[in-house]
């Protein structure tokens, strides 16, 4: 009995050390959300994760969301303190009836007033008059808009104009959009002003008392139906061409949201108010390093990359990095894959990234970094990583018949499915076992417990003068002579 018990418990433990693979349903992306608008998006700030889209890479004409990449290039090249004079081309090479500020050739205003008029009235002039004294002309400035989408990764966008005014040549999708309203959430000194409700621009020719300019972004506005709370502001836009357009920048919770809308159709505030309810309703913003705490698998790459084990001291996540997740429904959807390539804005003691997916969706992405123990962080040389990226390269590009000569790969243990079945018969048919003895035990005491009260009332018929042997003697005898009757019967029943 006590090695039946014995091998059953080796077994139970050799099974919780090597717990069988679970596999769950694939979640499903919440989707409820529709809008009218041709064309939309809206993403989590901190991770590019698209909530929803709608004809993300369709181009369509911007209009005056333009004016928030003309105000980031400005802001890069220009301090707030220059002043810019007013040409007559930046004036009056404009569509008539366009937004103005009421400027005129040969005002001058500093560039911090320019980006106020700019942002806030949404000033076509003003526009010019800034592209003019960034990069010397209208079309340079261009240029420079065109370079700058790049480097953020637009792949659906040409911009020929500051301000979006009506131009074939001058179009951008939903996709392209978020990626520059990503970048203006960065700028402090962007959001500064994009989110002001009002500002006082100084004398001017048409304006001898200066003027006072509100924001055209309703949702800022308390006052207004469109009003939205946690709105941080964004920028509107309409031609006859373009239709409505706006881009709006939300927060609750310490999430973050782009909206944006291509051309609508009187639609954009109802439109952009559904898309933001439905991001804040339905998703959330983590951190990685607490929604991915094991890091098994990358100490194995790290390993395998050529990365001795022995000069770390510990792996981690670095903490900024951030993840976007549903707030309900099953998380075994989301996938992991680290890469070597490290981008511009890695951290310095970065050794790998991790980029999150949901099936084809990216969530976002944490870099790891190794830390040495009793100090926060330690410094990796270029030669390491450029070692570390060599190796990697040359295990994957390597022929088959020179794997040999490579140090062995350490491979975690694996157990065949048929050995689990096997066991798991085993364990089942042990616990059978172990179930009929207990039971059968149990009846026996159970049989004994009845017999000892069966003698203890017949010692109380008796008398107290009666012996245990006595009674013995007599149930003895019962027996045999009930034996004997028994017999006699089956012989006189017999033929």
């Amino acid at each position: 009995m006590k090695r039946i018990i014995s091998f059953s418990l080796c077994l139970a433990l050799l099974l919780g050390l090597y717990p069988a693979r679970k596999t769950f349903a694939a979640g499903e992306w919440p989707e409820n959300v529709s809008i009218e608008a041709e064309g939309g998006i809206v993403v989590d700030a901190a991770t590019g994760a698209i909530l929803y889209g709608k004809n993300i890479h369709t181009a369509y004409y911007p209009a005056s969301i333009t004016k928030i990449l003309t105000a980031l290039i400005v802001l890069e090249n220009c301090s707030l303190d220059e002043m810019v004079t007013f040409s007559h081309d930046a004036v009056y090479n404009v569509e008539a009836d366009s937004t103005s500020a009421g400027l005129d050739e040969g005002d001058v205003l500093s560039v911090r007033d320019c980006l106020y008029a700019l942002i806030l009235k949404s000033a076509n002039e003003v526009a010019n008059a800034l592209a003019e004294h960034t990069a010397g002309s209208i079309d340079a400035f261009a240029d420079m808009m065109n370079a700058k989408a790049a480097s953020l990764g637009c792949v659906d966008s040409h911009f020929a104009n500051p301000s979006g005014l009506n131009n074939e040549n001058h179009y951008t999708s939903a996709y392209d959009m978020a990626l520059i309203g990503q970048a203006a959430l960065q700028n402090e000194t962007f959001m500064k002003i994009d989110s002001t409700l009002y500002y006082d621009l100084p004398v001017t020719k048409r304006n001898p008392e200066g003027a006072r300019i509100y924001p055209g972004h309703k949702m800022l506005k308390k006052n207004l139906a469109e009003y939205y709370e946690g709105c941080l502001g964004g920028k509107t836009g309409y031609t006859s061409l373009a239709g409505n357009t706006l881009v709006t920048f939300a927060e609750r919770d310490g999430m973050r949201l782009v909206a944006v809308i291509l051309n609508g159709h009187q639609s954009h505030y109802r439109d952009t108010k559904a898309l933001l309810d439905f991001g804040f309703k339905n998703f959330q913003t983590v951190k990685a390093s607490e929604f991915d705490t094991s890091y098994t698998p990358v100490d194995n790459d790290m390993l395998i990359a050529g990365l001795p084990a022995a000069e770390l001291s510990g792996l981690q996540l670095d903490p900024s990095g951030m993840l976007t997740l549903p707030r309900s429904g099953d998380l075994s959807s989301v996938t992991s894959q680290l890469t070597y390539e490290l981008s511009a804005g890695a951290p310095k003691d970065a050794i790998a990234r991790i980029d999150y997916s949901w099936g084809e969706r990216r969530l976002g992405c944490a870099y790891l970094t190794m830390n040495t123990v009793g100090s926060d962080s330690i410094s990796i040389p270029s030669s390491m990583l450029a070692e570390i990226q060599d190796i990697t390269l040359q295990a994957e590009t390597e022929a088959p018949e020179s794997s040999a000569a490579a140090p062995t790969e350490r491979t975690p243990f694996y157990i065949p499915p048929a050995v689990w079945i096997f066991l798991g018969v085993i364990v089942s048919g042990v616990l059978l076992f172990l179930l009929f003895v207990a039971i059968r035990s149990y009846q026996e005491k159970k049989e004994a417990e009845a017999r000892m009260l069966r003698r203890q009332k017949r010692m109380s018929r008796m008398g107290d003068d009666i012996s245990i042997v006595d009674i013995d003697l007599e149930m003895e005898r019962r027996r045999n002579y009930y034996t004997a009757q028994r017999s006699r019967r089956r012989k006189n029943k017999r033929p």
